[in-house]
């Protein structure tokens, strides 16, 4: 598997918004596995986003998509500055 981890500023009032976007528009996305957004305790509006793909191959043509730039518009325009992305390889999960 291969994915990324972004810091989210969002803007205030927009989580809900940030969540019906994620909901909505991930499932169509070829190779997508997973995605877990976190809020951070010490700022109400720090979000990380880690996502996963299939492979490096499935992340990176969607990366590279026109569809997926499309939604990162719609995602920055709930954003307070640009995401700071960090992309890697999966080692290992643990699920109960």
């Amino acid at each position: 598997m291969y994915g990324t981890i972004a810091r989210l500023r969002i803007k205030p009032g927009m989580e809900a918004e940030l969540e019906r976007l994620s909901r909505a528009e991930n499932a169509d996305i070829l190779g997508f596995t997973f995605q877990h957004v976190y809020r951070m305790d010490a700022d109400s509006q720090d979000f990380y986003l880690v996502v996963g793909f299939e492979s490096e191959e499935a992340y990176r043509q969607n990366a590279e998509s026109p569809e997926q730039n499309a939604r990162y518009e719609t995602y920055r325009a709930l954003l307070d500055a640009e995401p700071e992305w960090h992309d890697g390889e999966v080692v290992f999960s643990v699920l109960s």
